[in-house]
């Protein structure tokens, strides 16, 4: 069996003395009700053949219908989640309007066993929250890249 591995970009901004990070609420309607670890970097899964920071940027930019932006790549480094799949991220200092997101979207069966397909957004809302917020609302295994991006923007 082959482990899932996803890449993906961490946005953070700086607010005065704070640090910000820029995260995306999984969709479809698994996670519609959810708060608390339906927040996640914005990754996505990719090929053993293609390189991690190729597939973050690319992931980036299917997940947000934006190019990624420009700026230090600061690795994180990986992290295993509860489910088995690696994720690989890097943080970048940039900013960017929620607003301007055009997310990807996927389709799968809905209701379940109801023979109908729907489409539902990759991620159905991005937002920024300061690093506390983050670590209340981000999938577990992913606050490990905020406290490895605390220790470099401090």
């Amino acid at each position: 069996m082959t482990t899932a591995r996803s890449a993906g970009l961490l946005l953070f901004r700086r607010t005065g003395k704070d640090v910000e990070v820029l995260l995306g609420h999984m969709g479809g309607p698994f996670f519609a009700r959810r708060d608390a670890g339906a927040w996640t970097v914005v990754k996505g899964e990719y090929d053993p053949a293609e390189p991690a920071w190729d597939a973050a940027r690319r992931e980036f930019e299917e997940e947000l219908g934006l190019p990624p932006p420009d700026g230090e790549a600061v690795p994180l480094g990986g992290v295993r989640q509860s489910g088995g799949k690696v994720v690989t991220a890097w943080a970048v200092e940039a900013d960017l309007d929620p607003a301007s997101v055009v997310p990807g979207t996927f389709t799968m069966e809905w209701p379940p066993r109801s023979g109908r397909t729907q489409e539902f957004p990759e991620l159905d809302r991005v937002a920024w929250f300061p690093l506390d917020r983050a670590r209340e609302l981000i999938v577990s295994a992913q606050t490990a890249f905020l406290d490895r991006l605390a220790e470099h923007s401090v």
